[in-house]
């Protein structure tokens, strides 16, 4: 039965809320990308409904800027004005001279604010390990806690989706598996110069959805979350919509945004509706209540005009979670039924 009433998630919530930072209950939906060298743009994107920041050091900032940049990323993770965000700092990749310097300046300099790096353009799982080992020694000589920040890897070519397993796996720092869309269709020689659309010529159909899938089910066997790359055409929210459905309804479980308009469309999308919402939380209640001594020891039950087992509470369960770390509330209420209608 199921009565239709605010409900508190707060008992439910408790047993996975050990760790805010985990990858697997931490909304990631919307990711902001901010140049490292706009300290205007830093202050502005403190109060917005982003999931996760990151302040880039990479593509976003020229060369001569870089240091710079450096010190403007420090000094906004060190001030106030923050609300829930999650806060990265995009570093540039390791084939450049920048990223030992990106990572020292940034750890030394704000370490304890800072929740994860992004790593770009990785092809190995020993670019991962490198970075990681960094990082165990700046937290070692600051007195941070060892091993507390994250690692993104970002996906951008085909060596680094080939090698995506071992990225994977490569550290237990690890949090997210990231897909960097407009230089994974330069290094497979993509015929367009659209990020976020079909290239010509390909209908109908989707031209990345091998590249999702990889993505994802490497996510997925290894207890990671999977976000989507950006769409380019800022301005064009129906794109962007489009775009962001498409990986939502997979399984991803966010995107990167590059402007604010976004934020809200990319929230909506990758937060579950209310009514599914509503209902994957009553098959849970359900199934719990007739799996247990009280309930019958059923496993398998009426909740309506549905039937349910344990492969709908599983489904029911990534519904639920992903509601929880959006911070959605409820509507509806399971009431056991009675004796009588048992």
């Amino acid at each position: 039965m199921t009565s239709r009433r605010p409900v508190s998630n707060t008992s439910r919530r408790s047993a996975s809320n050990t760790s805010r930072r985990s990858a697997s209950n931490t909304s990631r939906r919307s990711v902001l990308a901010v140049p490292g060298s706009n300290p205007r743009m830093i202050e502005k994107a403190k109060g917005l409904a982003a999931d996760e920041i990151f302040l880039d050091l990479e593509d976003a900032v020229a060369p001569a800027a870089k240091a710079a940049a450096r010190a403007n990323i420090v000094a906004a993770l060190n001030s106030d004005g923050w609300g829930s965000q999650i806060r990265v700092v995009r570093v540039n990749d390791w084939s450049t001279e920048y990223t030992y310097a990106d990572v020292i300046a940034v750890v030394e300099g704000a370490g304890a604010h800072l929740d994860a790096l992004l790593l770009p353009k990785v092809t190995d799982g020993g670019q991962v390990q490198a970075l990681d080992l960094l990082l165990t020694q700046l937290e070692k000589a600051h007195g941070l806690e060892v091993g507390r920040i994250g690692i993104e890897p970002q996906i951008e070519n085909a060596i680094g989706l080939r090698n995506i397993d071992a990225i994977a796996t490569a550290s237990p720092r690890v949090q997210t598996l990231v897909f960097g869309p407009a230089d994974f269709m330069a290094s497979i020689n993509m015929r367009t110069l659209v990020v976020g659309e079909q290239p010509e010529g390909y209908e109908p159909g989707d031209a990345y959805h091998h590249i999702y899938m990889a993505i994802l089910l490497a996510a997925r066997a290894h207890g990671l979350q999977a976000i989507d790359g950006p769409y380019l055409a800022v301005r064009d929210i129906d794109g962007f919509r489009r775009n962001a459905a498409r990986t939502a309804a997979l399984g991803f479980d966010g995107k990167w945004v590059l402007h604010p308009d976004q934020i809200t469309a990319c929230n909506e999308i990758f937060s579950p509706r209310q009514a599914d919402y509503d209902r994957a939380e009553e098959i849970l209640d359900a199934y719990a209540f007739h799996t247990s001594a009280a309930g019958g020891a059923r496993g398998a039950v009426m909740l309506g005009d549905e039937m349910i087992d344990e492969a709908s509470a599983k489904m029911a369960q990534v519904i639920a979670d992903k509601g929880r770390a959006a911070g959605m509330a409820r509507t509806t209420c399971f009431d056991p039924p009675s004796d009588d209608e048992k």
